[in-house]
């Protein structure tokens, strides 16, 4: 009988634990909440070597080397933005993966974009995957709809790759 494999922040780690892969994130609009909730997992060293929250759009550009005239084009609410943001995350991490968010939380609208507006990315050694979302629910639910929905990229991606 076969099992589905674990899924959260544990079951991320512990897929990525046995391919020997390391992960960091980059993280906006949940601002840090997607690394605290992988170090919250016991045994979290093993796999997880860090985050950048880029919250402003020139540490997007200074640190991850998200284009400028993307973001001078586009805004940070884009795949390519969070596609940036994760590949960024993997050359200053020096990680195998990473997972990037970016969006709007709330509680109004931000580049032209409503609430609840987010773009997630994930970098694996072969590929990156983006995938835009449209939360619902005041700043902290789509915050955390956004970790959830991080996680659930980061194990497809990475079970996939």
């Amino acid at each position: 009988m076969a099992t589905d494999p674990p899924t959260g922040a544990g079951g991320l780690l512990e897929s990525l634990a046995a391919r020997g892969w390391s992960l960091g994130t980059a993280e906006s609009l949940t601002g840090g909440l997607l690394a605290a909730t992988l170090v919250a997992v016991p045994g979290a060293s093993r796999v997880f070597h860090g985050s950048v929250v880029a919250y402003d759009p020139g540490l997007k550009i200074e640190v991850l080397g998200v284009a400028a005239d993307l973001v001078d084009r586009v805004g940070t609410v884009d795949r390519e933005v969070a596609s940036q943001m994760a590949l960024g995350a993997c050359r200053v991490l020096g990680v195998d993966v990473a997972i990037a968010t970016t969006g709007v939380a709330g509680p109004g609208p931000s580049e032209g974009h409503p609430a609840g507006t987010v773009w997630l990315a994930c970098a694996t050694p072969s590929e990156v995957t983006a995938r835009r979302l449209a939360l619902t629910g005041d700043r902290s639910q789509v915050r955390s709809g956004a970790v959830e929905a991080a996680l659930d990229l980061a194990h497809e991606v990475t079970l996939s790759g």
